[in-house]
């Protein structure tokens, strides 16, 4: 790649920092028994075909705060990375379905979105550059036409919609081999999915009306525990410690003596860890649905003392998410400072990093001007920056320091890959009790 396409990284504070470029170093110095031990877990446990991790870089720890089975923001993705992206989709659908000729990709519902839209066009346009014939099939009553969105970017998005013949999906005589969801089943799982012949996948169980978050991290806290010990590090610096309640109502108030309770043991143990280090900064608590997506039903404290005076506002913020589904359930997760700014006014930024396959594919910064660096960030405000790979996140420079461009890429496509591993265990154990 020449030196003109490669974009701008943005500097980051952390490079002055000594702790992370010990995380860095580590993973560097194991690299060849890092990778090897991944060989292994793939084989033992197949990825799934797309997944997005969004991390959290604080300067002394790196680590996933969030695992989308279901990923958008394909369109603010680096195009010169879009040979990678084909070459993972050939490799993932010949280990899938080898057989396929024919997909149809089921999107979410909102086609007033229209960079919901732009990244469905970006998938699709990836997906036949494989070697794919594509269709896109909604699940929107509305969509009872074929209907033709034309996006600001000079892409067009057909959206026709699904008819059910027997155990198979089609649209009209388009019988595909496969059905790739891109729709995260918040609103529940229709009965137009269940019981298919054909392939489906990321599978309807690890959609958003059955998959919880703190099973995700219990999966992510072991595989955190076992590269820690290949690598010789604390598995602190790259595993948020995490805690959840059983069933819980914000507007009623129900549930939160043990919400409370919770809170107060998880900022006890993130205290414990930051005098250990000799952290001079004040622990504090994410509490979030623990099922669901774009960036609903979330708030920080610090206290227990905010728990107890959430005002009627907060309490509404925090009793539904996406498509107006009740949260009943929140997991409370150890909050990672980020550290990463991104131009001239330091916007708060935080690394998202793409996977098709098994393979690291791109990434970019999700940036916030109004937002502190403790805060959720996938909130409206927030802009994308393509990451600027000078190669992929699985080739690191030994010649280069631990903190130079492609060596703090390689690290994050190290967590975001253990992330994606906890995700392919979920999968595993959900496919093992369905049988």
């Amino acid at each position: 790649m020449s030196a003109e396409s490669v974009l701008a990284v943005p500097h980051l504070t952390t490079a002055n920092q000594g702790p992370l470029q010990e995380i860095e170093s580590h993973l560097l110095q194991h690299q060849s028994r890092i990778e090897a031990w991944f060989r292994q877990q793939w084989l033992q446990t197949p990825a799934p075909l797309y997944a997005s991790v969004d991390l959290r870089n604080s300067g002394f720890k790196l680590a996933p705060v969030d695992t989308n089975l279901f990923p958008a923001g394909f369109n603010n993705l680096n195009p010169n990375f879009m040979p990678l992206c084909i070459q993972a989709i050939q490799s993932a659908m010949e280990r899938i379905c080898p057989q396929a000729v024919k997909l149809l990709i089921i999107p979410e519902n909102h086609t007033r979105n229209l960079f919901y839209l732009e990244s469905l066009a970006v998938l699709a346009e990836t997906i036949t550059l494989a070697g794919y014939e594509v269709k896109i099939g909604s699940l929107n009553p509305d969509i009872a036409t074929a209907h033709t969105f034309e996006l600001p970017s000079g892409k067009s998005v057909l959206l026709e919609p699904i008819q059910r013949h027997g155990g198979q999906l089609q649209i009209g005589d388009y019988l595909p081999c496969a059905i790739l969801l891109n729709n995260d089943l918040s609103g529940g799982r229709p009965d137009i999915l269940e019981n298919l012949d054909q392939m489906v996948f990321p599978p309807t169980e690890l959609g958003w009306s059955d998959r919880l978050k703190s099973d995700h991290f219990t999966q992510y806290d072991h595989i955190a525990k076992e590269l820690a010990d290949l690598v010789e590090i604390d598995p602190w610096l790259i595993n948020p410690l995490f805690n959840n309640c059983g069933a819980i109502n914000f507007l009623k108030r129900e549930g939160e003596e043990c919400l409370v309770k919770k809170v107060r043991e998880l900022l006890d143990a993130i205290q414990k860890k930051y005098d250990q280090y000799q952290i001079d900064q004040e622990p504090y608590v994410i509490i979030k649905a623990d099922a669901g997506t774009y960036g609903m039903g979330i708030m920080s404290v610090k206290s227990i003392d905010e728990v107890h005076s959430l005002n009627r506002k907060q309490r509404n913020r925090m009793s539904s998410s996406k498509e107006g589904k009740a949260i009943t359930q929140v997991i409370l997760q150890e909050g990672v400072y980020t550290d990463e700014y991104w131009g001239n006014n330091n916007a708060v930024a935080e690394p998202v990093v793409y996977m098709i396959d098994h393979f690291v594919v791109g990434g970019f910064y999700r940036v916030h001007n109004k937002r502190k660096r403790t805060e959720n960030l996938n909130a409206p405000g927030m802009t994308f920056e393509p990451l600027a790979f000078a190669d992929t996140c699985t080739a690191p420079d030994p010649s280069q320091a631990p903190d130079a461009e492609p060596n703090r890429f390689y690290a994050y496509g190290v967590i975001a890959r253990l992330a994606l591993l906890a995700a392919a265990r979920e999968i595993a154990n959900s496919q093992n009790s369905q049988s």
